[in-house]
């Protein structure tokens, strides 16, 4: 019998986890023991400010009271039932999401492919019942999910092996509105577009190109898609990157940060296009179970609590503010980009080394792309930390050889 992490050293279980886990992730040497706001400790007893936050996950921190309170207060009372019944805590999110978002109505899944992938399945059908064709346009540098349809969206070495690919689905050039016309025909469903990009480095959409694509949409009676899974649930400074814009899409996908920690993805959509689904055509058996949705409302809550919005939008851009005056000093930083906090600071060199150097000097960061690290620790971090976190990251670009 496997011993537990208190028992056993970090080596040891690294190399039962390479022996036992499936080797699809690049992880980092530290083992992770467990969390209290915007810190975690390994096997080694050691500390760390995380500014990955689980990839943009853990958005009121580690394991904060409300959440752990109403996360154990629903799994006492009723985890799981189906669908095919209603629970309260489903209901009461679907409304939450929908006042807050401005949309109309509210689908959950377990994860932010899943909300791709019905965000996929709702401008299909609704192009289908409109007479047009089922293509979906996505932009270059994208990164949607890694099912076989969202990959087939997203960067081409996420389908490298993986062919057939499925087909229907086609990229134009981000920030490049005459790139995506050139693209549209009667057969365009959807247009799906990050409003901060965030797979290959951090890159902000241009309001003047988030406009045109809602100005094309309305014309040819196009899906809007905004994949604000990781840019969404307060994290630009509003609870939804479109409204930082003023720019409405049709349909918002969403997840990471939605749970705190719990897995769940939610697809929101207008009513015109809900209208096109009939019963039985999408479901779930996890989705929105009482769990996961009693996780989720008590996150919601913590946000508006704690004003995390407006937190992220000011501590955001402090944060701009401070790393570019660093990178001015620092030849081996190409440039700085984000909104609120999900900020990527882009090197000219391979950013893994220096994420793993900070690491020795206690900063849990992330690399993204070749050569960017990125910022997207939770929104309720303690600015002391965070400008901490930015000096070591200049503090190891010094100490490491170029």
């Amino acid at each position: 019998m496997m011993k537990t992490i208190e028992q056993e050293s970090t080596q040891y279980i690294q190399e039962a986890d390479q022996h036992y886990y499936l080797p699809v992730f690049k992880r980092y040497p530290i083992t992770i023991t467990h969390g209290k706001g915007f810190k975690v400790w390994d096997t080694e007893k050691r500390s760390y400010i995380d500014v990955l936050a689980g990839i943009a996950v853990n958005s009121v921190g580690h394991c904060h009271p409300k959440v752990v309170k109403a996360i154990k207060k629903q799994a006492e009372k009723l985890m799981h039932i189906s669908n095919l019944l209603t629970s309260e805590p489903q209901v009461r999110l679907a409304q939450k999401l929908v006042e807050l978002s401005g949309l109309d109505r509210a689908f959950f899944g377990n994860s932010g492919a899943e909300a791709v992938e019905g965000a996929f399945k709702l401008a299909r059908k609704y192009a289908h019942k409109h007479g047009r064709g089922g293509t979906i346009i996505s932009m270059e540098g994208c990164f949607h999910g890694r099912t076989l349809a969202t990959a087939a969206a997203g960067t081409p070495k996420y389908q490298k092996g993986f062919e057939p690919i499925p087909e229907g689905f086609v990229q134009a050039a981000f920030n490049d509105i005459d790139s995506v016309k050139a693209l549209v025909d009667d057969q365009t469903a959807a247009i799906i577009v990050e409003p901060v990009q965030w797979e290959g480095g951090i890159r902000t959409a241009q309001l003047e190109f988030l406009q045109a694509l809602r100005e094309l949409c309305d014309a040819q009676n196009i899906v809007l898609i905004f994949d604000e899974i990781q840019c969404g649930i307060a994290r630009t400074g509003k609870m939804f990157a479109w409204q930082r814009f003023g720019v409405k899409p049709d349909i918002i996908t969403l997840a990471k940060a939605l749970g705190g920690g719990v897995p769940i993805g939610a697809t929101m959509v207008i009513q015109k296009i809900a209208d096109a689904l009939a019963l039985g055509d999408h479901g779930t058996t996890f989705g929105g179970n009482p769990l996961t949705c009693a996780a989720a409302l008590a996150t919601l809550e913590v946000i508006e609590e704690e004003k995390l919005e407006e937190k992220a939008l000011h501590t955001g851009a402090r944060l701009m503010e401070y790393a570019c005056q660093k990178a001015a000093k620092e030849p081996a930083v190409a440039g700085v980009d984000g909104m609120g906090l999900m900020v990527g600071i882009a090197l000219n060199r391979p950013a893994r080394p220096v994420v793993e150097h900070m690491l020795s000097k206690g900063v849990l960061a992330s690399a993204v792309g070749a050569n960017t690290i990125r910022f997207v620790p939770p929104l309720n971090i303690e600015w002391k930390a965070l400008k901490e976190a930015v000096d070591v990251v200049f503090e190891s670009l010094k100490e490491l050889p170029a």
